[in-house]
């Protein structure tokens, strides 16, 4: 099937156009999936990673078999792996809950890397599968990560209320679907003559009930500041 790439694996100028063709390509699908979940790292970002680790992977090469240097190929691309740790971590971040968010992108990014290094050292199958892989994982597993999690019968919730006659609307809204309230941990503060009141608990679902439905009922309720998963 990939018999075509056996005339472009030399370093040549048709070589090259395509070897950069196709990481741009590649870099730019998956960029699109990130970019359209608005997430932080997006199309161009992963355009520039990917083009840019073929480059490096490429240059390796030029000077080995054109220059003649005795030097190891594959050492550039090893920065290239370790380096992009850097720029994953920048789309990584810890809410104040202590929730983490960003390590599908980060991992994609990475990935993506790898891509543009296999790619430009002329590995178009290893390359190619790659990216596809990479595109089946957020497009279609995505879906069925959200499915199963709006199906996963307890959720741990953190809440910012006015007063405990809040708590009592919100437990009767909870009766009324059937959801268990499950260890209730309340923590009141004061600061500047100005009381505050947090809760962290387990929520327990039946299996037709979708846990969001339930939590934009609770953002409803009045009195509620904040509710989020943990």
């Amino acid at each position: 099937m990939f018999e075509l790439f056996d005339n472009v694996r030399d370093v040549t100028f048709l070589s090259v156009l395509i070897r950069l063709g196709l990481t741009f390509l590649c870099g730019a699908l998956i960029g699109l999936e990130r970019e359209y979940k608005r997430r932080p790292a997006g199309f161009r970002t992963h355009i520039l990673i990917c083009v840019g680790a073929a480059m490096t992977t490429m240059t390796g090469q030029y000077l080995f078999l054109s220059q003649g240097l005795y030097t190891d190929m594959a050492r550039l691309g090893a920065q290239v792996i370790a380096g992009i740790g850097f720029i994953g971590a920048g789309t990584i971040i810890v809410t104040r809950r202590n929730q983490i968010k960003g390590l599908t992108t980060a991992a994609g990014l990475w990935t993506c890397a790898i891509v543009g290094l296999a790619i430009g050292a002329g590995f178009y199958e290893g390359g190619l599968i790659a990216a596809a892989l990479v595109l089946v994982s957020e497009l279609l597993f995505s879906q069925l990560e959200y499915a199963f999690m709006n199906r996963q019968p307890e959720i741990n919730v953190y809440m910012e209320f006015r007063s405990r006659s809040v708590l009592e609307v919100l437990f009767e809204e909870l009766k009324k679907r059937n959801v268990r309230v499950r260890n209730l941990e309340i923590t009141r503060t004061r600061e500047n003559d100005v009381t505050s009141s947090s809760a962290i608990f387990t929520l327990r679902f039946p299996r037709p009930v979708a846990p969001e439905e339930v939590l934009e009922r609770i953002r409803a309720i009045d009195g509620i500041y904040l509710i989020e998963e943990l």
